[in-house]
């Protein structure tokens, strides 16, 4: 049925009749739902920048955030991260430490952990993560929320909307019926739409674009770094349990390296035996899916990293946007 719904999707004909009147009914109670959680909307007391998106699936969000709370830091703050924790079991709200069980957390958050190295919480209600996190640390001047841009009841006070350049707002109808949890209109009342790949003028005059590069593999059971040049034109084992597992493999394939794919579920719960292959091949995966493998790794496990890259003016204008947060916090001054 996924695999269905997303043919829909992202093709250019209209969704199926039955299908509209869903969409239609979603899009009503949504919005009746983010009026009344708007009115009720809570503030922390520091500022709260959230990242998300307005389609299902993976556009960029967690290198996005990593980018921000590393660019926050070098101007001299202190931030934390608010996560949701999908597909971790809790109990929440919680902590997250580098070597926080993915299942208890999530892998994307255990993955934030591991490469920030700053507080982080996670909870479905992303205002309780935030008074946990603030709790526990209170120096923390500025939070960046993973996710989270339907999620009404926490005050913010930057926007930035991602979006997947090749695959962009789909067929432009709201679930089921298309990708969208919101309309279009909604990415466009963030301060930025980040871009990830393809042209981000077709996204109007608030869009910047990015790249995610991915140059070096990571041994999962040693640590050695090995640019994925080294592995040649041999066939290597490609995993990717992500919201969209062909960018990975895309990214992978012009290095140069021959992939036989293996797709999983977006969050999918690895066991060894989803990667016995029975060959020796190298196996290479996402670092997302590598937070979930490294407890039971073998010498041939790789994880490739990716990095968030602006194109073009992309890092300048959301600098810009950092040094416009005015509401300070205790200890918060503006990013120079």
């Amino acid at each position: 049925m996924k695999a269905w719904l997303e043919r829909v999707w992202y093709r250019s004909a209209p969704p199926p009749l039955w299908l509209r009147p869903l969409s239609r009914a979603y899009g009503a109670v949504a919005a009746h739902l983010a009026d009344a959680r708007r009115r009720q909307a809570q503030r922390l007391p520091v500022p709260v920048i959230v990242v998300g998106n307005v389609a299902v699936g993976g556009t960029g969000k967690t290198p996005s955030v990593l980018w921000l709370v590393e660019a926050l830091r070098r101007a001299g703050h202190r931030p934390g991260i608010l996560s949701r924790g999908y597909g971790g079991r809790g109990p929440f709200p919680m902590l997250v430490s580098p070597d926080t069980d993915p299942a208890l957390c999530g892998d994307e958050p255990a993955l934030m952990a591991q490469r920030s190295g700053v507080p982080l919480a996670v909870a479905p209600d992303r205002l309780a993560g935030g008074r946990l996190l603030l709790a526990r640390h209170p120096g923390v001047d500025v939070l960046v929320c993973d996710d989270g841009l339907q999620h009404y009841r926490l005050a913010r006070d930057l926007e930035l909307c991602i979006v997947d350049g090749a695959r962009g707002y789909g067929n432009g109808w709201l679930l089921p019926a298309g990708p969208l949890r919101e309309p279009p209109a909604r990415a466009r009342a963030a301060a930025l739409i980040l871009v990830n790949g393809g042209d981000p003028a077709a996204f109007g005059a608030t869009a910047i674009g990015f790249r995610l590069e991915t140059a070096v593999a990571v041994n999962l059971a040693n640590g050695e770094q090995r640019p994925l040049s080294a592995f040649g034109a041999a066939d290597v084992h490609a995993i990717a349990g992500i919201g969209n597992p062909p960018r990975f493999f895309d990214g992978l394939r012009v290095r140069g390296l021959q992939l036989r794919e293996h797709a999983f579920a977006d969050h999918h719960a690895y066991v060894p035996a989803d990667l016995e292959f029975g060959d020796g091949l190298p196996v290479l995966m996402t670092e997302k899916d590598a937070v979930k493998c490294r407890a039971f790794a073998q010498p041939h496990w790789w994880a490739v990293p990716a990095d968030l890259s602006f194109v073009a003016d992309g890092d300048t204008r959301l600098l810009a946007e950092l040094r416009k947060l005015r509401r300070a916090g205790p200890g918060f001054s503006t990013p120079r």
